[in-house]
């Protein structure tokens, strides 16, 4: 974001500020003004993220460039995450995408994961982990042919090795890269070839920057780059025309730091930068990141490199512009807000939000994207359902849009008014 923006926003706050002062709006209207600038809801947060606001001015601040033309940035905005492979009853899924669909998501964000196609060796797409034994390809054929059915493109996310790729198996994590980076290269391939022209967007790999989505090893940049050069070369080649994203980065200000050896996470701004050093450029087409609004709503405006809230990405925009890569977008490949009871055992880890908020600030994350920044492609919420509730004694359970019976909370009614609109 440029300078002057942000100089008019300085003068927005002090006439804001003025106007406060002298009681020139009331108190409904101050809140409203007063939440649309910090994404607080209480007075002394807002208070607090007002003084906050007004010290942008004192640091170097994001060049978003958004007067470059971005290339996947004017697409349909509107996807969601799914668990289709988790759905054991072919039913089911179809009843997940009619209700994506009746929403009005254009996108869905589904994982292929290697460990439940090429499950028993190198080239092996037969599962027998059942009988009768079948095809590996079975499950995956029908999630594409119901996406056909129900008009939604796939974002194809290629990540969980299986166990036989490595020599030490699963010891290092269940997520560690493969031994020989041919070996996912293959599985990239025979992925990609098998659905040229029904999938066009590939995901490679999923947070290469937190634990355990590297396994139990030192985060490695470099290493990731590497994974990702063999895999883009091999998808170019199986089909031309496919879109590449690269392995979303999950948003943490830590650095690197293990814990017992493991268990470890890299500031999602180092570790991009370390992407274009080892020379990640070529070979993705569109940058994924994860967007959460944790603690504070959509239009937090607050920019601190140490503050994880929605308006990050500016940040991550900002290293892609120093680094000659404006052309490209950004797409937030998860994004949401966690509606965790009040009262329940877990610790709110990723904020807490009531659902009515959920269904709010969901709405005004679209929104302010679609408004504000021009290099954003596609959202997806993160999730639709789980397929079981088993979960719910976790924080991260309460993501979802839908109960796993189908029963809509009041986000999914939220997003598909606000979709219908925004079409006409």
């Amino acid at each position: 974001m440029k300078a002057k923006s942000y100089r008019l926003w300085i003068v927005a706050l002090a006439a804001g500020a003025i106007a406060i002062g002298l009681g020139i709006v009331n108190r409904a209207a101050i809140s409203d003004w007063l939440l649309h600038v910090t994404g607080e809801e209480q007075l002394l947060p807002q208070v607090r993220g007002l003084w906050q606001l007004a010290s942008n001015v004192t640091r170097p601040l994001p060049d978003t460039a958004d007067d470059v033309p971005t290339r996947f940035a004017d697409v349909n905005p509107f996807g969601i995450n799914v668990f289709l492979e988790q759905e054991v009853e072919p039913g089911k899924r179809e009843r997940v995408l009619q209700m994506v669909s009746q929403a009005g998501f254009g996108w869905i964000r589904q994982e292929f994961p290697w460990e439940d196609i090429e499950i028993h060796g190198k080239g092996d797409f037969e599962d027998r982990r059942h009988e009768p034994h079948r095809s590996a390809w079975e499950k995956y054929d029908h999630i594409v042919a119901l996406a056909e059915k129900y008009g939604l493109e796939i974002v194809a996310r290629l990540s969980n090795p299986p166990a036989w790729s490595r020599a030490a198996g699963d010891e290092n994590g269940t997520r560690a890269p493969p031994d020989d980076l041919n070996d996912y290269g293959d599985f990239v391939a025979a992925v990609v070839g098998r659905y040229k022209g029904r999938v066009r967007y590939y995901q490679i790999w999923n947070e290469p920057n937190i634990y355990p989505e590297w396994g139990n090893l030192p985060i490695d940049p470099e290493g990731y780059v590497e994974l990702l050069k063999v895999a883009y070369s091999r998808a170019k080649e199986a089909d031309p025309g496919c879109v590449i994203l690269s392995g979303a980065l999950a948003q943490t200000i830590e650095l690197g730091d293990c814990i017992g050896g493991y268990n470890c996470n890299l500031n999602d701004f180092l570790f991009l930068q370390r992407l274009y050093d080892a020379g990640a450029k070529n070979y993705f087409d569109i940058l994924a990141v994860n967007d959460y609004g944790m603690w504070s709503g959509p239009y937090d405006r607050r920019m601190r490199p140490r503050v994880i809230n929605f308006s990050r990405p500016m940040y991550i925009r900002d290293i892609m512009v120093e680094n000659g890569d404006a052309a490209k977008p950004i797409w937030f490949t998860e994004m949401n807000w966690n509606a965790i009871p009040d009262g329940h055992p877990a610790y709110p880890s990723y904020g807490r939000v009531t659902d009515e908020q959920l269904a709010r600030y969901v709405v005004e994350a679209y929104q302010r994207a679609q408004e504000e920044w021009p290099w954003v492609g596609v959202i997806f919420y993160w999730f639709f359902k789980r397929p079981h509730d088993l979960e719910k004694d976790q924080a991260w359970y309460y993501f979802r849009m839908a109960e796993p019976d189908f029963t809509p909370l009041p986000v999914y009614d939220a997003m598909k008014a606000y979709i219908t609109r925004s079409r006409r």
